[in-house]
């Protein structure tokens, strides 16, 4: 089985997945399981530090932004759902944005479990000259024994952080969501960057995740505002270890 709980607190940040070194310095959530040696000890994980949580442009487009060495860029990301012949490429994102093969072997264990993989739901963005950049997974989880989705986890290749990939993805994976009916998305990450999405935190709804998490850091988003949102605690796909 897979130590993966670590994956649900990482998302992009604003030097893309797992890259936020602030992360290192927050406290663990108690009742976590332990990470490997060499992985950063999680509070929201390695969490996005965005400050920017509103007017932020649709799916799949990036307004002029500020690269580490200051250049200004104009990014154009295209987003689909992932293709069998992605498999590799996804894989390649997530050992390259996350310390570790933890969220790699994950999205692998996930596209081989039945009960959690829903197809149409793990979205990539792709940059101009068709790179994969980003990749963005929503997986079946249930609360209080209804189905609902979680956002995780998300990942950038080094070379297009703090370019919109991120977002692209996480935009179109939610939009999908909608699009196949579904009513509920839950995530464990920073509170000042998924807002942007429409979450909130899932407290206002007495959502609660199987172990101790600082209450702003889970989230929920319910996609269809006619379906009643379930209260309970989230019980996880098996390859998430919990």
């Amino acid at each position: 089985m897979i130590d993966a709980s670590s994956s649900l607190l990482r998302a992009p940040s604003r030097q893309g997945a797992g890259s936020d070194a602030c992360a290192r310095h927050m406290p663990r959530p108690a009742g976590a399981p332990a990470l490997r040696p060499g992985t950063p000890a999680p509070g929201y994980g390695s969490s996005p530090y965005a400050r920017d949580a509103c007017g932020l442009p649709p799916a799949g487009r990036l307004a002029p932004s500020t690269s580490s060495n200051g250049t200004t860029m104009n990014t154009t990301w295209t987003t689909r759902p992932e293709t069998a012949e992605d498999a590799a490429a996804i894989r390649e994102i997530n050992l390259a944005a996350f310390p570790t093969a933890d969220e790699a072997d994950l999205v692998d264990a996930l596209r081989a479990d039945a009960d959690a993989w829903i197809d149409g739901l793990s979205l990539v963005s792709r940059a101009p000259d068709g790179t994969l950049a980003g990749h963005a997974l929503l997986t079946r989880c249930h609360i209080d024994g209804r189905p609902a989705l979680a956002l995780a986890p998300c990942a950038v290749l080094p070379a297009h952080q703090r370019q919109g990939a991120g977002t692209a993805a996480i935009r179109a994976a939610l939009a999908a969501a909608r699009a196949h009916g579904e009513s509920l998305v839950v995530v464990l990450g920073h509170p000042e960057y998924y807002p942007r999405f429409g979450f909130v935190p899932a407290s206002r709804f007495g959502i609660r995740a199987p172990f101790e998490v600082p209450d702003e850091a889970l989230m929920a988003l319910a996609l269809d505002a006619s379906v009643p949102v379930p209260s309970g605690v989230i019980r996880y796909a098996g390859a998430f270890g919990l």
